[in-house]
């Protein structure tokens, strides 16, 4: 499983704004994009203002398919003029024990 992890600071008139875009992403993608496993919406422990994504793909065509794709675009469209981010934590293949898996 491909795994992305990024960060995003927000203004904080527009909390509620991208917290509307994210979740809107997330739903749609994992309904409408084979191979989106997972698209999960953070907010830090300490700083209201600083979201995380974690999102999971079957692989890294996937995830390359999710960055082409309506939802990814209509995201940055409505957040892109004023967050700030990504900034990317994670990039990689998910290590699992076969034991466990």
């Amino acid at each position: 499983m491909y795994t992305v992890a990024v960060s995003f600071i927000v203004p904080a008139d527009r909390r509620d704004e991208f917290v509307a875009a994210a979740l809107e992403d997330g739903r749609r993608s994992t309904a409408d994009e084979p191979g989106t496993r997972a698209f999960d919406l953070i907010t830090d422990a300490e700083d209201p203002n600083r979201f995380y994504l974690y999102e999971a793909y079957d692989d890294e065509a996937a995830f390359d398919a999710h960055c082409e794709g309506e939802h990814f675009a209509k995201f940055f469209e409505a957040v892109g003029g004023w967050a700030e981010g990504p900034t990317w934590l994670l990039r990689g293949t998910r290590v699992a024990d076969p034991a466990t898996v």
